[in-house]
């Protein structure tokens, strides 16, 4: 009889072989682990889980369905509420949302929910089940700017409901965030990213790539001139911020984002890619976040030494605690309560160390986390060739600087209402990271359904 007060462990690849390649690290439940942790469910009348899920699945319901072995069930009742199961199954912070809330929770291990939904959106891709499209076309054109989790979602729910949806996408292919930002070894993009976005695209939404709006075509042009009602913006937060410390100029210096765009999108990591990428044999990572922990196992699998530099100590670090886990795993090095000062540059303009200072925590400050002082006479040199910078990234102000009456804040994020998406310009909604700033993609999809039944609802009484 198996403990009821654990869950079921999940299989992962042994962490001295993963180091070494970009399969994906979490082997996920087989149909007999699934339906055995299914049954650890309470089944909940007043579903906590639920509460704690942004985009509100009817998560009793669909484990309740695994547990009796109706996979198809269980997913048909998954895609009334989410879009893309398969990836927030392996990407959503589960332990401080669903299972966060979780009631088996307060006695014992939550009940592993984020690994059930991967199990059920996997079977069905392996199974060939689809979501349901809409039975017919209401004749309304709408337009979603940005093809990453938040425009998906929203684009989804809107073909769901009728109406005639293109997805316009800067890029030369689908999934934004989910291909540039998040690793093959977190998120497989063939086998379940590009299916995902196929399943969208089975329920009518068309995907145009390479459009540029605010250059290609602006929304004001897309509104006036192509007949779209309506338009939601799904954008991201594409603009990496750095710490403006001596040396971020020079080479071997790269933003989060440049680094991991050009190992996931362009496949650095690959021999039969021609796309450059300094790989450095000691490499710095700076800042704690998700992307952080990313970037530095990234690092680790192009063959380099990884450090994580972070100026607060462990129970600060805002990365997932299992990312952290893996990054440890794996032989990441992590740096806490240092902070870098300058950038250290040789004669051929390129990095040859990075200064930095240890720090303590003092007094908590405005976010009510513990201030980091330097410690004086602290300074030291970290011996390293390459310094990724992962200090979070704001929305490019393309869009809302070509846009007639888009409102802005002072870090050029787009005002949007939060439970409709709409914004100062009548027709046109927001949401995910171009109106908070970089967060996560269940948060990003939340917005997407919300504007989904904003939109929705200003053009049936339109």
């Amino acid at each position: 009889m198996a403990d009821v007060l654990k869950k079921v462990p999940v299989r992962e690849q042994d962490p001295q072989v993963r180091a070494t390649n970009f399969d994906e690290v979490c082997l996920g439940y087989n149909k007999e682990e699934a339906m055995e942790e299914a049954s650890r469910c309470l089944n909940c009348k007043k579903a906590k889980c639920v509460e704690g899920c942004p985009v509100s699945i009817n998560i009793p319901g669909f484990i309740h369905q695994v547990k009796e072995g109706n996979f198809e069930e269980a997913y048909k009742v998954i895609s009334e509420s989410s879009a893309l199961p398969a990836i927030c199954g392996r990407v959503c912070p589960q332990e401080s949302q669903c299972e966060g809330k979780c009631i088996r929770g307060i006695k014992g291990e939550a009940v592993s929910i984020g690994k059930l939904e991967r199990f059920t959106a996997d079977w069905a891709r392996e199974n060939g089940i689809k979501p349901t499209p809409a039975a017919e076309k209401n004749g309304k054109k709408v337009a979603v700017i940005g093809s990453g989790p938040s425009g998906l979602t929203c684009a989804g729910d809107l073909a769901k409901l009728g109406y005639d949806v293109t997805i316009f996408e800067a890029l030369h292919e689908a999934g934004g965030v989910l291909v540039y930002g998040i690793p093959e070894f977190r998120l497989p993009k063939l086998d379940v990213v590009a299916k995902e976005v196929e399943n969208v695209k089975s329920l009518g939404v068309k995907i145009e790539t390479n459009v540029i709006i605010g250059r290609s075509i602006t929304i004001d042009e897309l509104m006036d001139e192509e007949g779209f009602e309506a338009v939601f913006i799904g954008s991201g937060a594409g603009l990496p911020m750095f710490m403006g410390i001596p040396g971020e100029t020079a080479k071997g210096v790269f933003s989060a984002n440049e680094y991991l765009t050009r190992n996931n999108l362009m496949k650095a990591f690959r021999e039969d890619y021609d796309t450059p990428i300094v790989k450095g044999k000691k490499v710095a990572v700076v800042g704690g976040g998700n992307v952080a922990m990313d970037a530095a196992r990234t690092a680790l699998r192009l063959g380099a030494e990884v450090h994580i530099v972070y100026r607060r100590s462990e129970a600060e670090l805002p990365a997932r605690a299992e990312e952290v886990h893996h990054a440890k795993e794996e032989g990441v090095i992590f740096d806490l309560l240092t902070n870098p000062t300058e950038i250290l540059v040789n004669e051929d303009d390129a990095v040859a160390g990075m200064k930095c200072v240890r720090m303590e925590l003092g007094e908590p400050d405005a976010s009510g986390r513990r201030r980091p002082v330097v410690i004086p006479g602290s300074e030291f040199v970290l011996d390293v060739d390459t310094v990724i910078m992962s200090l979070g990234t704001s929305p490019n102000p393309l869009i809302s600087s070509t846009t007639i009456g888009l409102d802005t804040n002072k870090r050029k994020c787009i005002i949007a209402d939060e439970e409709t998406g709409k914004t100062s310009k009548d027709g046109v909604y927001a949401g995910g990271d171009a109106v908070t700033g970089a967060a996560t993609v269940i948060l990003a999809m939340g917005a997407g359904k919300a504007a989904a039944k904003g939109i929705h609802e200003f053009l049936s009484n339109k």
